[in-house]
This record gives structure tokens, C-alpha cells and sequence, in this order.
């Protein structure tokens, strides 16, 4: 979906599809028919924006062999859907029965991570739609925090400015600027907005940024306004947003929100929990950890990484964290110039729902995307920018 803004830039929303987790080109390609298409549909809309989700297997048989590559761009033109973001942070295994902690893996020590991102980086130029010179990968914040040293650090650092030099070069020969943006999230080297303009600072290219993702923020506790504008003031690039919502417990001390917290707790996914105190941000890894514990203070609200359906908070006494979206959004876009283009909707935790909350269809599934989409249209609508055909 596109936007004009009142600057008269445009401005693109997409949903992400590490939803659909697929780890091959036909499993791509069967997701654009028995997903994205028909969230087009319910849509009404003759084009749909969707962050193309890559594993490391798909975007090997893409950049292997170019006929494929060509058969994935007809194959989105025929079903009315374009890609100018992917998500490059899951590398592979995102749709097993645990993820966990392998989602960081391998981390930009590594030099596989350097490898897919710069695969990713080329096959996003390829698929940009033809009046679309700008493309957006987001990706991991280096590390996982444990076992990150000053030899990792340089070697990450070396490793972005190596892709950064590749982005470059990519853009002489194709005319299209793809740039990278790093995604903080709890228990990463970079957590916090302020984690990343220091990660940043001698990473001196415009081409490497952030992507803001709103459920992060959240679970952070960062006031959006003020995160959003130390990343402006200190030059840092948003190449991209993720829109995205956490889970919220106002009272985690109440036997009975402990409870409905614990409904959240589940095997697949790492849903690291934090609170706000007046000595600083506690956390554990993961909710189950919080809740089996006593190392997380319960005397402050407790937010949970566990990505919320937009339009559909959880049943009282929980709430999401819609409300920073809504901040974050209207700082990052309602301004008089945007400060990203790029917004995805990234709930990839539906099937990780409590199995009443499950969709248990494709249909339903499709949906609760589409009303997420819609959610999102109109927050952006109500900031004054335009739908476009």
C-alpha cells in the first residue's frame, strides 16, 4: 500500500511474511497465492505492499539462478504485490517448533550473515518495482548480548562497513540505493535507541540505520518522541519501521494477571520481559523465566516481547502497547517530512497465540492481516497522508 505524504514524498506499508515461515522458493511462491493475495483481496486493493521474508535456502536458489529470480518478480506482478523491503533477520529455522535464541544466529561476527545480506541486498534490487529506486533490509542488531566482546564488536563493525562499501558499488551498476537497518531488540548488543547511535558511530556511511520496531521500543520502555528524535539529532538513518505492538501488565503482582501472562508463555518464540524501575530497566530473557522467578521486580508493569494483533488487544487485565505505536507513528511520519518511508506490520506470533486466540484457517488468518493493514491505513490517514491507488 502507498501513501502520499503532505511533503509529497511517498510513503510505503507492507506486512512482513516471516507470518508464513517458509525456508524454499516454491514455499515463497506458494505463500504469495495462499496468503498475500488474498490479504490483497480482503483489502480491495489493486496493489499490496509485503515484506518479503527470505530464508537462507530461497535466497540461494534466487541468486543462483536468474530465471527463478526473474519468475518470483512476474509471479508478484501477476498476484498485484510489491517488495521494497525484505526482513533479513531470521536466516533460517524461523518456522521450527523452537526458535528461541537460534533466531540471532549466525550474528554479524559471522561471515555467512555478510554473505545472505548482501544476497538479500541484490535480489531486493531486482524485485523493486520499476518507478522504485530505494530499497530497505532490516536485520539483527549485531549479537545476541552474552559472549559480544571488543573482538566481536570490531569484527561486526568491519563487517557493515564491508556491505556498505557492496551497497555502494550495487547502486553504480543498478541505480538503486538498498540500505540496511539494524533492528534493537532486547537482550541484543543493541537494545536501546541509545545502543544504537553508539553501535553507529563508526559506522559512518548512510546507508546503515535503524529500523524502528515499535513492539521493541515498547518492551524497552523508551518514550518514541525521544527515541525517535536522538536517532534524527545524532544522524542516525531509519531506513525502515516495523509496526508492531507488546504485551502490557499493568499489576503483574495480582495472582490473576499472572495468570493471563502465563497464557503467553509458550515454547516457540523468545518473548524477553522488562520492567521499569526506579533504579533502571530489569529484565529476564524470556517470560516463562519472569514468571517462574523472582528476579523481576512485579511492583512496576511488566511489558512482554510477545508481538500483539493490532486491532485486537488481549482480554483484561492485559493490554498492548498500541498507544507507542501510535506515538512512534506519528513522530516517525507526521511531521512535515517523513523519517522513514519504509513501515511493515510484523505480527509473526500468530499461531504462538493462546489456542483460543489462534487463527485456525488460512481465511481467519487473512483476516486478522488485512484488519491489521487497515488498522494502520487509518493511523496513517489520520496523519494526513494520502492513500494511493
Amino acid at each position: 500500500m502507498r501513501f502520499r505524504h503532505p511533503d509529497g514524498s511517498t510513503v510505503h506499508l507492507a506486512y512482513c511474511t516471516n507470518v508464513h515461515p517458509a525456508e524454499t522458493l516454491d514455499g515463497v511462491l506458494a505463500q504469495l497465492r495462499d496468503h498475500c493475495e488474498p490479504v490483497r483481496r480482503r483489502l480491495g486493493r489493486d496493489r499490496l505492499g509485503i515484506g518479503l521474508w527470505l530464508a537462507k535456502a530461497a535466497a540461494q536458489a534466487l541468486t543462483n539462478d536468474p530465471a527463478a529470480l526473474r519468475g518470483l518478480r512476474a509471479e508478484l506482478d501477476r498476484r498485484g504485490l510489491e517488495v521494497v523491503t525484505l526482513n533479513g533477520f531470521p536466516y533460517e529455522g524461523f518456522g521450527a517448533d523452537e526458535v528461541k535464541y537460534r533466531v540471532y544466529q549466525p550474528d554479524w561476527t559471522r561471515p555467512e550473515r555478510l554473505a545472505h545480506t548482501t544476497d538479500l541486498a541484490r535480489l531486493l534490487a531486482a524485485l523493486l518495482p520499476d518507478d522504485v529506486t530505494e530499497g530497505s533490509i532490516s536485520t539483527l542488531p549485531l549479537a545476541w548480548r552474552t559472549s559480544f566482546d571488543t573482538a566481536a564488536a570490531a569484527r561486526s563493525r568491519a563487517a557493515l562497513t564491508t556491505l556498505a562499501e557492496r551497497l555502494d558499488a550495487l547502486e553504480e551498476l543498478t541505480g538503486t540505493s538498498i540500505r540496511i537497518a539494524l533492528e534493537p531488540e532486547p537482550g541484543c548488543t543493541i537494545e536501546t535507541t541509545a545502543d544504537a547511535i553508539g553501535s553507529l558511530t563508526d559506522v559512518s556511511s548512510p546507508r546503515i540505520g535503524i529500523c524502528v520496531d515499535t513492539c521493541h521500543l515498547a518492551t524497552s520502555f523508551e518514550d518514541p518522541r525521544t527515541a525517535v528524535d536522538a536517532l534524527v539529532a545524532a544522524h542516525v538513518p531509519i531506513p525502515k519501521a516495523q509496526l508492531s505492538a507488546a504485551l502490557h501488565a499493568e499489576h503483574p503482582h495480582l495472582p490473576e494477571v499472572r495468570a493471563a501472562l502465563a497464557a503467553f508463555a509458550e515454547p516457540r518464540f523468545l518473548h524477553q520481559t522488562r520492567t521499569s524501575t526506579a533504579a533502571g530497566l530489569r529484565g529476564t530473557d524470556d517470560l516463562t523465566e519472569a514468571l517462574d522467578g523472582e528476579t523481576l521486580p512485579d511492583g512496576t508493569p511488566w511489558r512482554a516481547h510477545f508481538h500483539m494483533p493490532l486491532h485486537s488487544p488481549p482480554a483484561a487485565p492485559l493490554t498492548s502497547t498500541l498507544p507507542v505505536l501510535r506515538d512512534a507513528l506519528n513522530r516517525l511520519v507526521g511531521g512535515p517530512a517523513p523519517h522513514t518511508r519504509h513501515l511493515e506490520v510484523e505480527t509473526y506470533t500468530w499461531q504462538a497465540l493462546p489456542p483460543g486466540l489462534r487463527p485456525r484457517t488460512r481465511s481467519r488468518l487473512a483476516d486478522g492481516i488485512a484488519a491489521e493493514l487497515a488498522l494502520a491505513r487509518d493511523l496513517l490517514t489520520d496523519l494526513g497522508l494520502k492513500e494511493l491507488p
